[in-house]
């Protein structure tokens, strides 16, 4: 198969796949009674970690101003709280809390078990070189993303 060919497959499905996982993100969401964006805002997060408003925004590729009217509906509703940077009083350290460790628990356990259920239409033999070929692919989508344009 030619080079062209294999790019124009690549991109195809994954043009097919990615509305596919939004669904799925979504419906993930709306059973915990949260918008998909404070779904995915709250899946940045390990159970004990920190992030500043920042880090957020970039990595969900945000402004910080809708950034955080994100994390002022999800400090509303609990699940996470703000905190002064005592290294720098003009940053805001994030957090979760106990209610929102529990949700992100919640959350994480049934990605999980989503994903168990997609990995049972697949060979089992097939599952190591799937995940090492989707790694490989996370790691060239961020490197052409490092690359100037």
């Amino acid at each position: 198969m030619s080079k062209n060919k294999n790019a124009e497959l690549l991109g195809k499905l994954i043009f097919e796949i990615l509305p596919i996982c939004h669904k799925k993100e979504a419906d993930l969401a709306e059973e915990h009674s949260l918008h998909h964006v404070e779904f995915k805002c709250l899946r940045l997060f390990d159970v004990d970690g920190k992030m500043n408003n920042k880090d957020i925004a970039e990595r969900m590729n945000l402004s910080p101003s809708r950034t955080t009217r994100i994390m002022d509906g999800l400090v509303k509703k609990r699940y996470m709280k703000r905190e002064i940077d005592k290294g720098d009083r003009r940053n805001m350290k994030i957090s979760l809390t106990k209610k929102g460790k529990m949700l992100t628990n919640k959350i994480n356990d049934a990605f999980i078990n989503i994903h168990s259920e997609i990995l049972k239409e697949i060979k089992v033999s097939e599952h190591e070189s799937l995940i090492t070929t989707m790694e490989h692919l996370h790691s060239a989508v961020e490197k052409w993303l490092q690359k100037p344009r």
